[in-house]
């Protein structure tokens, strides 16, 4: 059966590479979790070519979703997106909260709509 993929598009390849480790607890290993963070140089910044070939990766069949951190990261993304097949999904939700609750449902083989609504709904959660 095939899962949904997660993007997680950041400023920081270090922060996209850590909330991808975080998600290797949470999630089972047929979830594919692909980091799309910095620039091909290792500084901060977004970059297309980084953001679409991650995307092609998190594909396996079921759709990716893609989270974005902030500001430019959100832009590139939606522009990566418009120039891709129909498919990939933006979610506008908190980075590491919305991602830990998308890859959890992604686990359970859940459609991309319904981890898409799990990620949006971690906004909401409290933390105590």
């Amino acid at each position: 059966m095939a899962l949904v993929g997660i993007v997680l598009v950041s400023h920081s390849g270090t922060l996209a590479e850590g909330v991808r480790d975080l998600l290797r607890q949470v999630a089972t290993e047929e979830v594919r979790v692909e980091p799309a963070g910095g620039l091909p140089g290792g500084g901060l910044g977004t970059d297309a070519e980084l953001i679409a070939a991650a995307i092609g990766r998190a594909e396996a069949g079921a759709g990716v979703l893609v989270l974005a951190d902030l500001g430019s990261a959100v832009l590139t993304t939606r522009t990566v997106i418009e120039d891709l097949d129909p498919g990939p999904v933006l979610v506008d939700a908190p980075f590491v909260e919305g991602a830990v609750a998308a890859a959890v449902l992604a686990s359970t083989g859940a459609d991309l709509e319904t981890v898409a609504e799990a990620a949006r709904e971690a906004r909401d959660v409290p933390k105590f």
